[in-house]
C-alpha cells in the first residue's frame, strides 16, 4: 500500500501498488440515546477507556448491517441492560477532528430494569438536578444533556446538527 491520490479522486488514499484496490478510511458512526423514565435520565458509568469511571449516555459504534436505531438500542442494552423504545432522532454531532459522527436519539425506558455490565460499573436514573455534570465523560454527551434539559422545559425537541470543534472539548 502506498499513499497517493487515485485517478478521478481528490483525497490522499492508501492504494495497493500491485492491484487497483483503494483503501477508504471514513468517519466512525457513533449511535446512542437519551433513555427517559418519567422525569429521569438513565446514565452509565464507563468501565472502559477512554474516560473510565466517568458518566455517559449509552452510545457506541454502529455495526455493519445495522440501522442507526438498531445500533442505539443494542448499545443501550449492552451498556445498561435496559430495553428502550426509540422515539426520534435528537442530535447529530460532526466531530471531524476525531473522524466521528454522533447520532443521539430520544428514547423511552419502559420499565426500571437495568444494571451494570462489563462496559459499565454503575447504571442509574438521574433527575436533572442530580446529574454529575463534572463527571460527564465526553463533551458531546455534556452538550446533548444540556440541550435536552433546555428543550424539555419547552416540551419541544427539535432535531439539530452541530459541529464540535477541538477547542470546545473539555478534558475531564
Amino acid at each position: 500500500m502506498e499513499k497517493m491520490i487515485p485517478a478521478d479522486d481528490d483525497h490522499l488514499r492508501s492504494v495497493c501498488t500491485q492491484c487497483p484496490h483503494v483503501q477508504y478510511e471514513n468517519p466512525k458512526m457513533v449511535v446512542g440515546c437519551i433513555p427517559v423514565f418519567e422525569d429521569q435520565i438513565l446514565l452509565c458509568k464507563r468501565n472502559i477507556e477512554p474516560r473510565r469511571d466517568k458518566w455517559t449516555l449509552p452510545a457506541g459504534y454502529l455495526e455493519n448491517k445495522e440501522s442507526v436505531q438498531e445500533g442505539a438500542v443494542r448499545e443501550t442494552l449492552e451498556e445498561t441492560r435496559a430495553q428502550v423504545r426509540i422515539i426520534e432522532p435528537y442530535r447529530l454531532f460532526n466531530i471531524a477532528f476525531v473522524d466521528q459522527i454522533y447520532l443521539m436519539f430520544r428514547a423511552e425506558l419502559g420499565v426500571q430494569r437495568f444494571g451494570p455490565t462489563s462496559e459499565s460499573t454503575e447504571v442509574r436514573l438521574f433527575k436533572e438536578a442530580d446529574i454529575p455534570w463534572d463527571e460527564i465523560a465526553f463533551e458531546v454527551i455534556h452538550q446533548t444533556l444540556a440541550d435536552f434539559f433546555q428543550d424539555r422545559k419547552k416540551e419541544v425537541y427539535p432535531f439539530k446538527i452541530k459541529d464540535l470543534l477541538p477547542g470546545q472539548t473539555r478534558i475531564r
